[in-house]
């Protein structure tokens, strides 16, 4: 067992990396300029927030060996008619300290379009309970965006990749 643990050891010398420097910026309104829209002219009579879990590094080996993962949280808008406004991606570590916010104004993705942020692996900031906040607001009752991370990563032959789906904190309708 040490002899397979020291050799992943060896093959993956990220795995016992420190913290990450923080990353580059993504500019959503770039990246994503085919998936969004014009912001709505109307009141956003609707709203809703996620709190989606993310895992930037999971300890295995009973404690004594960290893998981390790439994230890719990925917020897909569900109507196929109306436009889904989303007003604040921000990204959490274990203690709940806000690292980064990704959204400097509120922006509209198009019916049945995604918009994305990708956390690479080397970041491990988040650590084991990292997590997004995702709020959203809509013009009217419309199909609740689907929003969730993809955990993605590895160790010497073994790789492994998992989803978290978003959990609704909030959804409130204009009165």
């Amino acid at each position: 067992m040490r002899a397979g643990l020291a050799a992943a050891m060896l093959l993956c010398p990220l795995a016992f990396a420190g913290p990450a420097s923080a990353q580059p910026k993504v500019n959503l309104e770039q990246t994503f300029a085919d998936s969004l829209t014009a912001m709505p002219k109307e009141e956003l009579a609707v709203t809703g927030g996620f709190y989606v879990p993310a895992y930037s590094s999971v300890a295995m080996s009973q404690g004594k060996l960290r893998v981390d993962f790439s994230v890719t949280l990925s917020v897909h808008n569900a109507s196929e008619t109306q436009a889904l406004v989303v007003r604040r991606i921000a990204y959490f570590d274990t203690a709940g300290k806000q690292i980064e916010s990704y959204l400097k104004a509120p922006v509209a993705v198009k019916p049945l379009a995604t918009i994305s942020i990708v956390i690479p692996t080397d970041d491990v900031r988040g650590g084991t309970g990292a997590n997004f906040i995702v709020d959203w607001a809509a013009t009217g009752e419309i199909a609740e965006p689907v929003v969730e991370a993809l955990m993605v990563g590895g160790v010497a032959n073994a790789h492994y990749a998992f989803i978290s789906q978003g959990r609704p904190t909030r959804t409130v309708g204009k009165k």
